[in-house]
């Protein structure tokens, strides 16, 4: 038997069909209003609960996976595989812009890509096991192409 929250986390994802989110201290709190408001993510702000305020990342790590919540930081030490190991999580999404509008545009961007795909059913957790960075460029369709067009590139040359 294992816990509370071990032995409930499969049920959530059926009860709600909203993205789950574990939004850590690093993450400004007008964008968690944006998240629940207008992209209508569930999300758990740490700021919010007194004893989440103070712990540490390892226990935020922990706990997004007990919940059945995808970690989305600012915060890049989440990405060191060797303290937070990638298939130990629910996924752990970071974030970087220069503002909140940014950040706002770029979670917009997440939402479409990674939690509401065109023609796809929306997974529970779809970075589960998994990290991604993304920064203010994600997504869009220029920087898409270019990346493209500079592999192709790159790959002829090499022929």
């Amino acid at each position: 038997m294992g816990t509370l929250s071990s032995e409930l986390a499969p049920y959530a994802d059926r009860v709600s069909p909203r993205p789950r989110i574990y939004a850590d201290a690093n993450v400004p709190a007008g964008l968690v209003t944006f998240m629940r408001a207008l992209l209508q993510w569930d999300v758990l702000f740490v700021l919010e609960e007194h004893e989440l305020r103070r712990a540490s990342d390892v226990k935020h790590y922990r706990l997004a996976q007990q919940l059945r919540r995808t970690l989305v930081t600012m915060d890049r030490d989440y990405l060191d595989d060797r303290r937070f190991p990638p298939d130990q999580s629910g996924g752990v999404l970071v974030i970087n812009a220069p503002d909140e509008r940014e950040l706002s545009s770029l979670l917009t961007r997440v939402d479409r890509a990674l939690f509401h795909p065109p023609d796809e059913p929306s997974p529970a957790l779809p970075l589960e096991g998994r990290k991604l960075q993304v920064h203010t460029d994600w997504g869009r369709d220029g920087v898409q192409r270019k990346s493209v067009e500079d592999a192709k590139d790159a790959a002829e040359k090499t022929i």
